[in-house]
C-alpha cells in the first residue's frame, strides 16, 4: 500500500501545463517530475527545459498550451514585427522574461509566450506599460530565434542610442597609420552627432559579440549592416538608406581616409580604445560599388594571440609537434589553409610563445594584423619597394633568431625564407593550400628545389575552423551504425560507443553554436617524406607515406572533435571532405 501511496504522489502535485503534457503523451510523468526538479533548482522555466533537451517539440508543448489555457496560438513566422511596440517593454523584462510584444491595439498589448503560465512576465509588463496585457502562445524555438534578432534590430536603432550606451568616459578613438601619427577624434566629434554614436555602437557591439568583420552595405533601396560570427555573416541593422553617404564619411573619417574620393578602394585603421587597459585595432577596406561604397572593418584583437595554444583546439600529439619544432633553433615551419582559417593566431600564438629576452624575432607581414611588444614587425609596402622579399634581406642583416613572413607569394620570397632556415634561423609561415601534403608540392609548383624543400621545411600545419557547439542546449542524435561507418568513424569507435550530439540555439547562442575550435593536420617532413620529395613524388604519395607514420589528416582531426561532443558532425562535413 506504501508503494502505491509513493508512487501515485508526484502525479498528485502536477496540473496545469505539466499534466496536460503527460496526458497527451509528449512527456512521461518521470520525466516530467526531473525537468521540474532541475527547473527548480537552476534557471530558466519548463517550456524551454523540454525544447533545449530535445525532450517534446516546440510545436506540440505550443499546441496543447493554447488549448489548456484557451490561448490564441501565432506562427510567428508568419508575421512582421513593429519594433515600436517591441520598444513599449524595456531590455531588462524582454531579456529577463524572453518574450515578444506582438501588437498593441488600444490599451491591450498582445505579448508572444511560451509558457502561458509565466504569469509574473505578464505581471511586471502591465506594471511597466500600464497597459492590458494578454498573452499569445507561440513555439519556443522560434520565440528564441526571432526575439533574439529583433532585440539586436532593435538595439541598433539609431534614435535609441543614448550616451550612457558608450563607455565615453574611456572610449577614444585614433585613425590612420601608425607612421602618420594617428590623430584623435575629438570628444566633441564623439558627442555631437546620432551618426557618430551608432558608429561607435555598432563597433562596442561587434567586440562585444566575439565578431571578426563588420559589413556595412548598400543598396538601391536599403542598407544592412552584419556582422561575421562564428565564420558566418548575420544582420544586426538596417539603418535608413539615405545615410550610406554618411556613414561611410564617419567610418572614412575615423580610418583617416579621403572622404571626398568614392571612386577607388581604400584602405585605413581604426585604433578603439575600449578602457585603459584595453585597445582594439579594426583594419579598414572600402571598395566602390554601384550604390555606394561597401565598408568591411577586420576586428584585430590583440588578446586572441595571447590565448594559449591550449585553447586553440590542437589534439595532445599535434600540440607536442608544434612545440617541439618550435623548440628547434632552425628549420621551416609552415602554416596552410584559406582566408580565415586561423592561420595567424596559430602563427602568433607560436611567436608568443618565441618572445624572449634571448630572442630576436623579425615578421614582415602584409600588414601587421596584431601588435606585438617584444617582436620586430614591419609592414610591406610594394609602392615603396619593401616586398617580403626585401625585408626578408633586411631582417638577415640584423641578427634574428627568428623569422615570420605573412605569406609566401613568389619564388623569390620562397628562396630567401628557405636559405634563412637551412643557415640556422627559425622560419615561420604561410602557404594558400588545402592539406599539408599539398604543401610540399605547391612549393615545387612555385620553382624551388626538391632538395632545399627537404632539408629546410621541419613542420606543416593545415587547418580549419568549426564552430563548437553550444554547451547549453546541444541535445544528442541517434545515427545508425552504417552511416556512422560512411562519415569515416572505424568498427572499433562504434563498438566502443559514440555519442553524436546537434545544434538547438537558445539564448545564449547563435543557432546553437558558440564559438569556434581548430581542426589541424600537423604534419613533420619525416626522413620517409623527404625521400619521397627528392624522388619527385606527388601529394598522393606524401599523404599516403603521412597516413602510415600515424598523422591525422583534417577529416580524422574533425571526426575526434564530433566523438568529443565539440562540434556536430554537419558542421564538420562543411569544413571537410570525407
Amino acid at each position: 500500500m506504501a508503494e502505491n501511496v509513493s508512487s501515485l504522489s508526484p502525479r498528485m502535485v502536477l496540473q496545469g501545463l505539466p499534466q496536460r503534457l503527460i496526458q497527451d503523451g509528449l512527456v512521461d510523468e518521470a520525466t516530467m517530475t526531473q525537468a521540474l526538479t532541475a527547473i527548480k533548482e537552476g534557471d530558466g522555466n519548463l517550456v524551454s527545459h523540454l525544447v533545449s533537451q530535445g525532450i517534446a517539440e516546440a510545436k506540440e508543448i505550443a499546441i496543447a498550451a493554447a488549448q489548456e489555457f484557451g490561448a490564441p496560438l501565432l506562427d510567428l513566422d508568419a508575421i512582421q514585427l513593429d519594433l515600436d511596440v517591441v520598444k513599449l517593454v524595456s531590455d531588462k523584462l524582454l531579456a529577463k522574461h524572453r518574450v515578444l510584444p506582438l501588437l498593441k491595439r488600444g490599451k491591450r498589448l498582445f505579448v508572444a509566450v511560451s509558457d502561458p503560465t509565466n504569469l509574473h512576465a505578464l505581471d511586471e509588463i502591465k506594471f511597466q506599460t500600464g497597459l492590458s496585457v494578454e498573452a499569445v502562445v507561440v513555439e519556443e524555438d522560434k520565440l528564441q530565434k526571432i526575439a533574439n534578432k529583433t532585440m539586436e534590430q532593435v538595439d541598433t536603432q539609431m534614435p535609441t542610442l543614448a550616451d550612457d550606451d558608450l563607455d565615453l568616459e574611456n572610449l577614444e578613438v585614433t585613425g590612420g597609420d601608425e607612421d602618420e601619427g594617428g590623430a584623435a577624434v575629438g570628444r566633441d566629434d564623439i558627442e555631437d552627432a546620432p551618426i557618430v554614436r551608432f558608429v561607435n555602437k555598432v563597433l562596442l557591439d561587434a567586440i562585444k559579440r566575439g565578431a571578426s568583420d563588420i559589413h556595412f552595405e548598400p543598396y538601391e533601396k536599403s542598407y544592412r549592416i552584419r556582422l561575421r560570427l562564428d565564420g558566418f555573416l548575420k544582420e544586426i541593422a538596417s539603418p535608413p538608406v539615405q545615410l550610406a553617404i554618411k556613414l561611410a564619411a564617419r567610418i572614412k573619417v575615423m580610418s583617416r581616409l579621403d572622404i571626398a574620393e568614392r571612386r577607388v578602394p581604400q584602405d585605413g585603421r581604426i585604433k578603439m580604445r575600449i578602457s585603459k587597459n584595453r585597445a582594439i585595432d579594426f583594419r579598414v577596406s572600402t571598395c566602390p560599388t554601384l550604390f555606394g561604397e561597401k565598408i568591411v572593418a577586420r576586428i584585430l584583437d590583440p588578446s586572441s594571440a595571447m590565448l594559449g595554444i591550449d585553447a586553440l583546439g590542437y589534439e595532445p600529439e599535434q600540440r607536442e609537434l608544434y612545440l617541439k619544432t618550435l623548440a628547434q633553433p632552425h628549420g621551416m615551419i609552415l602554416v596552410t589553409g584559406p582566408t580565415g582559417s586561423g592561420k595567424t593566431v596559430s602563427l602568433y600564438t607560436g611567436l608568443n610563445i618565441l618572445n624572449k629576452e634571448d630572442t630576436n624575432i623579425s615578421t614582415a607581414e602584409d600588414p601587421a594584423e596584431i601588435n606585438l611588444p617584444g617582436v620586430n614587425q614591419v609592414n610591406v609596402n610594394p609602392k615603396v619597394g619593401l616586398t617580403f622579399a626585401s625585408a626578408l634581406r633586411a631582417f638577415l642583416r640584423q641578427d634574428p633568431d627568428v623569422i615570420m613572413v605573412g605569406e609566401i607569394r613568389d619564388l623569390e620570397t620562397a628562396e630567401i625564407a628557405i636559405k634563412a632556415a637551412q643557415t640556422g634561423h627559425l622560419v615561420l609561415s604561410t602557404l594558400h593550400t588545402n592539406d599539408a601534403p599539398k604543401t610540399l608540392t605547391r612549393l615545387i609548383d612555385m620553382g624551388v628545389k626538391p632538395y632545399a624543400i627537404a632539408t629546410s621545411v621541419s613542420l606543416i600545419i593545415a587547418q580549419r575552423l568549426a564552430r563548437r557547439l553550444c554547451n547549453n542546449c546541444k541535445v544528442p542524435i541517434e545515427m545508425p551504425a552504417e552511416a556512422l561507418l560512411k562519415e569515416g568513424f572505424t568498427q572499433e569507435e562504434i563498438d566502443e560507443g559514440i555519442k553524436i550530439y546537434k545544434p538547438v540555439g537558445c539564448g545564449s547562442c547563435t543557432d546553437g553554436y558558440k564559438g569556434r575550435t581548430g581542426l589541424y593536420q600537423v604534419m613533420p617532413v619525416s626522413e620517409e617524406i623527404q625521400r619521397i620529395i627528392l624522388q619527385d613524388g606527388n601529394a598522393v604519395d606524401i599523404a599516403e607515406q603521412s597516413a602510415k607514420e600515424g598523422i591525422w589528416d583534417l577529416r580524422k582531426s574533425g571526426l575526434a572533435k564530433v566523438k568529443a561532443g565539440v562540434t556536430s558532425l554537419e558542421e564538420i562535413n562543411q569544413c571537410t571532405v570525407e
